[in-house]
């Protein structure tokens, strides 16, 4: 399965962000805490041109605290980036993004003091690809439901500046994937996490991918989970795999005429679980 999705919106979101960056003082660069760089547009360097920047590990609270910390180490030493692990819905760590902004921004700051100037509102741009919870944040950080928010990717269609007190000012844009994914592991993981709609996939591949991952990490929760035993499973025999996707299923009731599993339904189970956090606090890539 090739995973493309790019869809027009997208290429007119790039320019639009090109457009602004000169208005802008700090990017926060929002990721999904469970994928940070499957979920980080390898554009995005490219786009920014060196604009000072804050990682905003989002929705850690689905994520695995132990992968989360391995990922800020790797932020900040492989990358040179300030990373804040916050969870949007919750409001976990969101008070600390101004903070961290200041922070990053430091020099300017004081320059402008020692020069009598009185700091003006701090401009974000907040870019992220998505589904990663953008609209969400930007609710959280003004205090009010200010940017439209759904559990699907593609709501935020323009752009719109939005005030968080008096000290920063905030520019959302809609989530831009890449045309391509050149490496497909990349898609399966954006797609178990939902950053790309579910109409344009093949359920059961994802679940597929998305299980063996579980299995290899996360064994206990999903045997727990699902009132089975994983047993001595071949991760490299495929079909050993699908039975106990297939196991799942019958435990769930996705049964078609004659008894048999429908897989397609069984997938989706799987996926709905990992993406809600019923199966615990998962990460699907590590540093």
């Amino acid at each position: 399965m090739t995973i493309q999705w790019f869809p027009g919106h997208m290429t007119k979101a790039r320019r639009q962000i090109e457009e602004k960056l000169k208005l802008i003082d700090v990017v926060i660069e929002l990721l999904d805490a469970r994928i940070p760089m499957s979920s980080r547009n390898p554009m995005i360097d490219e786009i920014l041109a060196g604009k000072r920047r804050l990682v905003v590990l989002n929705k850690v609270d689905l994520a695995d605290p132990v992968v989360t910390e391995a990922w800020v180490r790797f932020f900040a030493e492989q990358k040179g980036l300030m990373a804040l692990p916050v969870d949007s819905s919750s409001g976990r760590n969101v008070q600390m993004i101004l903070p961290r902004c200041k922070e990053l921004l430091q020099d300017k700051i004081e320059a402008q003091l020692r020069k009598g100037i009185n700091p003006r509102a701090i401009r974000a741009l907040i870019v992220g690809i998505p589904n990663v919870g953008k609209s969400t944040l930007i609710n959280r950080l003004a205090g009010r439901n200010i940017a439209a928010t759904g559990d699907r990717p593609g709501v935020t269609k323009g752009q719109q500046w939005i005030k968080v007190g008096k000290e920063m000012e905030l520019l959302d844009t809609p989530g831009i994937l890449w045309p391509k994914f050149e490496d497909q592991i990349v898609g399966l993981r954006l797609a178990a996490t939902g950053a790309i709609k579910e109409e344009i996939l093949h359920v059961e591949d994802v679940a597929f991918f998305a299980l063996k991952q579980l299995i290899v990490d996360y064994r206990p929760a999903l045997e727990e989970r699902y009132g089975l035993s994983c047993g001595n499973v071949d991760l490299d025999n495929p079909h050993e795999i699908v039975e106990i996707m297939e196991a799942i299923g019958r435990k769930r009731g996705c049964l078609i005429s004659g008894g048999a599993v429908d897989l397609e339904k069984a997938s989706l189970v799987i996926l709905r679980d990992l993406r809600s956090g019923k199966l615990g606090a998962v990460s699907l890539e590590r540093p």
